[in-house]
């Protein structure tokens, strides 16, 4: 007689969280087609070696599925990598914070998300390009490096200087964190999303690309129309007004 207990429902939970996060981070860095193949494969090699118990179709996918493993990490290396950075993050510590201090946090936040809601408000008006990736838990160090750093307070008329036309930094990312202008003229992964519209240029699938890579908030103004967008979690969102931008920076914010 088969027993069920609490420690299955427990298993199985945990196994259906874990997928479910494979799932989610997949569909974010673009990837999800791969993980649906892959998940295809191995239900078929459950079936075929376990429950039908075909010896020769079985011993072929096993073979395939212990090599694969490491074609897998080949693969997947920068998911695996977010994965075990979010992991070790202090994304539950600060959680945690928040509970005990959220009216101060999000006095401290709204100081400096104020002045980039500014500055994309008027890059907007003279349809100027520009692209600021705000900083979550995840690192961005590399990214950082591939431009000028600057450490400087967050500031409207700084960012609005940034993105001048004739500035040599303005055709790069410029990289917030935690209130403060770390780095500008920053180099990011670009994104092959096919979904995404024909008519958005690179400084949209830049925006896209990192918030595929990591879990940063990347903030768009158009120079072809002036519209202010942002990327976040490998979804992107157009057309916003001011208003909209801020209440999305405040609830993203961490």
């Amino acid at each position: 007689m088969i027993s069920f207990g609490i420690k299955d429902i427990i298993d199985i939970l945990l196994v259906g969280a874990l997928l479910y996060y494979i799932y989610r981070t997949m569909k974010e860095s673009g990837a999800l087609n791969i993980f649906v193949g892959v998940f295809a494969f191995i239900v078929a090699w459950v079936i075929v070696d376990k429950i039908l118990d075909m010896k020769l179709l079985g011993t072929i996918m096993d073979r395939i599925i212990e090599s694969g493993i490491f074609i897998l990490i080949i693969i997947f290396q920068d998911q695996i990598k977010r994965f075990l950075t979010e992991l070790g993050s202090k994304r539950g510590w600060k959680s945690i914070s928040r509970l005990w201090h959220s009216g101060q946090s999000q006095g401290q936040h709204k100081k400096w998300i104020m002045p980039i809601v500014y500055a994309c408000m008027s890059l907007s008006k003279s349809k100027t390009g520009a692209l600021i990736v705000i900083k979550q838990n995840l690192s961005l160090e590399d990214y950082e490096h591939s431009g000028d750093i600057i450490n400087a307070e967050v500031n409207n008329r700084l960012l609005e200087n940034i993105f001048f036309k004739n500035s040599p930094l303005h055709d790069g990312a410029v990289i917030v964190d935690d209130g403060k202008i770390k780095a500008a003229g920053c180099i990011l992964p670009v994104s092959h999303d096919t979904n995404l519209p024909k008519y958005l240029g690179l400084r949209h699938r830049s925006a896209l690309g990192i918030s595929q890579a990591t879990d940063a908030i990347a903030v768009v103004v158009s120079e072809e129309t002036g519209n202010i967008s942002y990327a976040h979690r490998g979804e992107m969102h157009l057309k916003l007004s001011s208003t909209d931008l801020e209440h999305a920076l405040s609830k993203l914010i961490e």
